[in-house]
């Protein structure tokens, strides 16, 4: 998908939303990135506009780069909806459940093959979603299936707050026809902008 983005537009709206976040203008989680700008770019060169993108809590880059004005989820991320953000015309959904997107993801893939479709499914997850189980069905699934759909592990090597390699052991994820894998490092915590925030 041809986007206009940058990728200092896009490090500029996530610093926009911190700094609304800092302001105690956001009263609900929020999850921002930072460092994998030139990652997200080079994935959403093969995004078209039909296809779906499925996202876990950490979605802003995902929304801005399928189309999403940057006014309307800047409204809806202050209103409180960061972590379930969810447009139908852009074909984009969002899930705060741990893996909870994955099923969604491989039930959309399913019916774009009964319908003998041309359009796909991408679905990102985090390193610890990764090391889930219902990760490796959802993946084992689709490929056995051959499945239109392609899955996006964003390593930021935290699982929360704790070490994903430390907890689960090196990742052996290696990529392919079914998954792009890619590690970066997050300047943000795992939720909020780093600053205690009081209302």
């Amino acid at each position: 998908m041809k986007s206009l983005l940058t990728k200092q537009d896009l490090i500029s709206f996530e610093e926009g939303i911190a700094a609304h976040f800092n302001n105690a203008e956001i009263k609900a989680p929020i999850h921002l990135y930072n460092g994998n700008e030139n990652n997200m770019i080079s994935i959403f060169k093969d995004i078209n506009e039909d296809d779906w993108v499925m996202c876990s809590w950490r979605s802003h880059y995902q929304c801005l780069l399928k189309g999403v004005p940057r006014d309307q989820l800047k409204k809806d991320i202050i209103e409180g909806r960061s972590i379930s953000l969810c447009y139908s015309k852009y074909r984009v959904v969002s899930s705060g459940i741990v893996a909870g997107i994955l099923p969604i993801a491989v039930g959309i893939a399913l019916g774009i093959k009964r319908a003998k479709g041309k359009n796909k499914v991408y679905c990102f997850m985090g390193d610890m979603t990764s090391e889930s189980g219902m990760a490796y069905e959802c993946i084992k699934y689709s490929v056995n299936k051959n499945l239109p759909i392609h899955f996006v592990v964003e390593d930021n090597e935290m699982s929360v707050c704790t070490p994903t390699e430390e907890a689960w052991g090196p990742s052996d994820f290696s990529p392919d026809d079914y998954i792009t894998y890619y590690r970066y490092k997050n300047k943000y915590p795992h939720a909020g902008s780093g600053k205690r925030i009081e209302f």
